[in-house]
């Protein structure tokens, strides 16, 4: 019997067989030209996403307001829908695809809730709006991101089972019989005028930092291994089964570079190393870095062919298009041209079928995050906490280290000192002063991480503090410093800087990188490099996350599964109030030869 292009095969057999073969109905003949006698030509379009992360409609949960950013930039599903159908209608149906390259069901209160309010997983529970809007909108692939896993494997599996398209994850391997744990390519075979058709083969790859961002979840049940290694392994297969055209949907980023140091020995953003390093592949839809790129050439060293590579915007704020031409020669399609470029969700309006369609849920989600949990006696505001020791980040390190001193009551390493650390997720988070609802409290987290403690020395916590320190632009002392050009150093996003609570230091900013933090003191005396403390520190960072020293190598004392966003949110119902007059203080400055900046 023969599958039609809306279905694959189960998981079990896609395990096996590794692979959903597709038959594409008819074309037109407008699809196709130069048939007949002549030169035979075929042209088809694939359409990708890349790190949606929850997000279906153009809105901000933690603002409860319509999304918007300095570029004017719009997000969302149902923008891209419509730009999907103006594809379809130029191109003809039957001559596209569309493929995601993951981290989907994480990222909005709007995916949070379907995990863990309302959770997928419950008996009789939703479809994840996800899920919906995916098919609806016809995607047909969709690579694994690591964020798949936050909510750990149960999850996935459900919105897997809800998806009317396969879950590619070619290096997602069951970690006992190191199989695939889920399909590790689809294929499909497009209909051309000619007669002829086109295999196109789609092979799915996933982030191996998996393994140690979300461990809880998967050691001992799954193991991720390198993406040039599996697409070495899988790309000749494709070709032996017949694939005239060969894509790639890779979690991963174009900058051969890695976050998490020496954890594993896998590249993270290995993607420009596939191109280059595994013959056979034709584009590549990159993910994860949260880059554009509209287009990039890389040349195979074994072929000398160019492989063409885009990652479009994250959050559905931009579409790539790759347009592939083939013609028939030697007796067989052969590619003869690739292009990408991206398009801008901005620039359409919500596809009503989607508005239509998951209303009620945003509706829900809405009155959700908009619910009164607690007071502050004081607004609080996040502006200025990249280059200020600012109350809302204290708040933040005052609740990791009241939940972990409580953890740590009555075992052995009760006695040890507990320092916190925290980054600036959002300089536009702030809590006002009076009512204070959950959306508020969880716009200063907006990520899906958990708690751990670890124990440092006292010297190691002086290499944490200079690697986080770099962090700021080199300033000479003298002169008038302009706060807009002091942070981001060599790119370093603002959730790679910590501010670290429990001790008081300076950071000398007219120093080099290395020789910054100065007066590092606890309890009013100079630490002492033997000394020992537990850190309160983010599952990420402990994972090896933005590569800070001897941290992932440290003892773990405690950890838990729950998302700190939550213990936060559990506190303030708890206490009632958040008054800063119980744990606002300036902990750290900058400064510069010994005098501060501010």
């Amino acid at each position: 019997m023969p599958l039609n292009r809306r279905t694959f095969l189960g998981r079990t057999a896609a395990t096996s067989a590794g692979v959903a073969l597709a038959s594409a109905a008819a074309t037109t003949p407008a699809e196709a030209h130069g048939h007949g006698r002549g030169r035979q030509r075929y042209e088809f379009t694939v359409m990708g996403t890349t790190d949606l992360h929850g997000n279906v409609f153009n809105w901000d949960y933690f603002t409860d307001a319509e999304f918007d950013d300095a570029a004017h930039n719009d997000v969302g599903l149902a923008k891209i829908s419509t730009l999907v159908e103006q594809v379809r209608e130029e191109k003809g149906r039957r001559n596209t695809l569309l493929i995601d390259a993951g981290d989907t069901i994480q990222g909005t209160q709007l995916s949070y809730y379907y995990a863990k309010v309302d959770p997928i997983t419950g008996k009789g529970g939703p479809v994840h709006p996800m899920a919906q809007a995916m098919n609806l909108i016809g995607y047909d692939a969709a690579a694994l991101g690591n964020h798949e896993f936050n909510y750990g494997i149960p999850v996935l599996r459900k919105f897997e089972e809800q998806c009317d398209f396969p879950l590619l994850g070619a290096n997602a391997l069951d970690a006992k019989t190191l199989r695939p744990a889920f399909p590790p390519y689809w294929m499909t075979r497009l209909r051309t005028p000619c007669g002829r058709g086109v295999k196109v083969a789609v092979l799915g790859l996933t982030n191996p930092g998996i393994a140690i961002w979300d461990k809880a979840h998967v050691q001992g049940k799954m193991t991720f291994p390198g993406l040039e290694e599996q697409a070495a392994k899988w790309v000749p297969r494709l070709r032996s089964m017949g694939a005239d055209v060969v894509l790639v949907s890779a979690h991963s980023g174009t900058s051969g570079t890695s976050s998490y140091g020496d954890q594993l020995p896998y590249v993270e953003n290995a993607a420009a190393l596939v191109a280059e390093r595994v013959a056979g592949i034709d584009a590549i839809l990159v993910g994860h870095a949260h880059v554009e790129v509209a287009e990039r050439r890389v040349v195979n060293k074994e072929t000398g062919r160019e492989v063409v590579l885009s990652e479009p915007l994250k959050w559905g704020q931009r579409l790539t298009r790759f347009d592939i031409g083939l013609e028939w020669a030697r007796g067989r399609w052969q590619v003869e041209s690739v292009s990408a470029k991206v398009l801008n969700s901005a620039s359409v309006a919500e596809d009503p079928r989607i508005v239509e369609l998951l209303g009620d849920e945003h509706k829900k989600v809405v009155g959700y995050v908009n619910q009164v949990i607690g007071t502050s006696t004081a607004a609080m505001s996040a502006t200025e906490a990249p280059y200020k020791d600012a109350p809302i980040i204290d708040f933040i390190n005052q609740v990791q280290t009241e939940t972990v001193k409580a953890a740590l009551a009555g075992t052995e390493h009760a006695q040890l000192p507990v320092l916190s650390q925290a980054s600036c997720f959002s300089r536009t988070a702030r809590i006002p002063a009076g009512e204070v609802t959950i959306r508020q409290v969880a716009g200063l987290y907006p990520f899906e991480n958990t708690l751990e403690a670890r124990v440092l020395t006292g010297a190691q916590v002086k290499d944490y503090l200079e690697f986080s320190a770099r962090y700021y632009v080199r300033t000479p002392a003298g002169g008038d410093v302009d706060p807009s050009k002091l942070t981001n150093a060599d790119d370093t996003p603002d959730y790679n800087y910590d501010a670290v609570s429990g001790l008081t230091y300076e950071i000398d900013i007219a120093k080099p990188v290395g020789s910054r933090i100065a007066a590092l003191r606890f309890d009013g005396k100079p630490v002492e490099d033997a000394a020992r403390f537990v850190l309160a520190v983010n599952n990420y960072r402990a994972s090896g996350g933005g590569n800070f020293p001897h941290v992932a190598a440290a003892q773990q004392v405690w950890a838990n599964s729950e998302e700190i966003r939550n213990t936060i949110i559990a506190w303030v119902k708890a206490k009632g109030t958040i008054d800063g007059a119980g744990f606002a203080s300036v902990d750290w400055k900058l400064t510069r030869d010994g005098t501060p900046v501010f």
